[in-house]
């Protein structure tokens, strides 16, 4: 039986233990309702043990959460494929770092994206020729197929952005990530286009962060702020290392960094002159 990455379960386990204490039952309730041992309630809401999607089903139904964004949400942390999504990223399981998977289902479901960038574009937005790039620079020793792999996994992602429901991206640059020139002249300069071609869609939304706003709150490094519909309960907060990701789940750490991105915000440029100077760095490439 496969179940979800440690984060998304102890996320699944913490909203089911709010729905029941939102239905004044004890854990030994739950149990009973569900013909089960109070352990295994307990074991589902600390995250210790996986949970079947068949399981989330039945505590939901004890608890009587008929919203159905919220169920499916539920469902799909659990391991569910319901509602026609398939987690297409398994097919590059023999590629893919698990950190890169969780954070790919993480952000499949997700409803909101906020990130700074200080280096490179965000993956969500980078053309072909710059992810290849980007990717053969970042990881030493590929051989041309696992790179294809990689790449086309990175192109896949995008399709977050076209869905039905797509995500709303929000995304701080540093103007370092404009003036890095990856993968030379042309590619920088077709990629510098696609940005400008992006931050026009209604769901996308660029800043960018010029350096005459001298150091910044976010001069430590890029973060990903994930939110998700029905509950910000599930929100977290991913920074990237070298060989993992951290994700930060607790209150404090969500509260702290949102309000970084919005002080990142406040100084950098406007979408709309942010468009223009990104415009006019692609007349200088």
């Amino acid at each position: 039986m496969q179940y979800g990455p440690a984060v998304r379960r102890r996320k699944l386990g913490a909203e089911l233990r709010a729905l029941r204490a939102r239905t004044g039952l004890t854990s030994g309730d739950a149990a009973r309702l569900v013909g089960w041992h109070q352990s295994k309630v307990s074991r589902i809401e600390t995250g210790a043990s996986g949970v079947k999607p068949a399981d989330v089903r039945l505590l939901l139904d004890a608890y009587g959460v008929v919203e159905t964004e919220l169920r499916e949400l539920l469902l799909i942390l659990a391991g569910s494929h319901d509602g026609g999504r398939d987690h297409w990223w398994h097919a590059y399981r023999g590629v893919l770092p698990p950190t890169y998977r969780d954070f790919i289902s993480l952000e499949s479901q997700a409803s909101a994206m906020r990130t700074l960038e200080t280096s490179v574009v965000p993956g969500l937005l980078q053309t072909p020729e710059y992810a290849r790039a980007v990717t053969r620079a970042a990881v030493e020793g590929l051989d041309e197929e696992r790179l294809d792999a990689l790449v086309e996994v990175r192109l896949a992602r995008q399709d977050v952005l076209r869905a039905h429901r797509p995500l709303e991206l929000t995304a701080v640059l540093d103007e370092a990530v404009l003036r890095r020139e990856v993968g030379g002249p042309e590619v920088m300069a077709r990629q510098l286009r696609r940005l400008m071609e992006a931050g026009r869609l209604p769901q996308v939304r660029l800043q960018v962060l010029p350096f005459r706003a001298g150091a910044h709150i976010g001069i430590t490094g890029p973060f990903v702020i994930l939110s998700f519909p029905s509950t910000s309960d599930l929100d977290v907060v991913v920074l990237d290392h070298m060989t993992s990701s951290l994700y930060l789940e607790r209150k404090e750490d969500l509260q702290a960094y949102s309000e970084a991105f919005n002080t990142l915000r406040t100084h950098a440029l406007s979408p709309e002159d942010s468009l223009d100077f990104i415009a006019g760095i692609g007349d200088d490439t």
